[in-house]
């Protein structure tokens, strides 16, 4: 009896080890990705320094810092930019607009609207 009980706890105890694999989930067939917005960015912002934007646009509605990373948001009654600044120092690497023409990430249009709106309030 003391030979077998050594014997079964080893059987356990690899029996315990050997779990039923595991399935991962699969996503829900609706909750897709939207696709990115088509690249495209205004030149005359891209490299822009963040002094460069500020005075251009003025102070920014909402401002978000990951890292070196900053989004700048500007509202305006129609539209919204969102300007993406990378670096040491900090220039725009990307802008956005929503919403957006089809060809480009960012409408021309709101962006002179903003840049308008913001020469009379600042």
């Amino acid at each position: 009896m003391i030979r077998r009980l050594p014997c079964l706890l080893v059987v356990l105890l690899v029996a315990g080890c050997a779990a039923p694999a595991q399935k991962t989930p699969v996503p829900a067939p609706g909750a897709a990705i939207p696709p990115a917005p088509p690249r495209g960015e205004p030149s005359q912002y891209l490299n822009m320094p963040s002094a460069g934007l500020q005075a251009a646009f003025g102070k920014p509605a909402f401002v978000r810092k990951d890292g070196a990373t900053e989004m700048w948001r500007y509202d305006g009654a129609n539209c919204r930019a969102f300007f993406f600044l990378y670096g040491s120092p900090a220039v725009v690497r990307h802008v956005e607009t929503l919403p957006h023409g089809s060809q480009s990430a960012a409408d021309i249009d709101c962006l002179t609207a903003l840049k308008s709106s913001s020469a009379k309030t600042s």
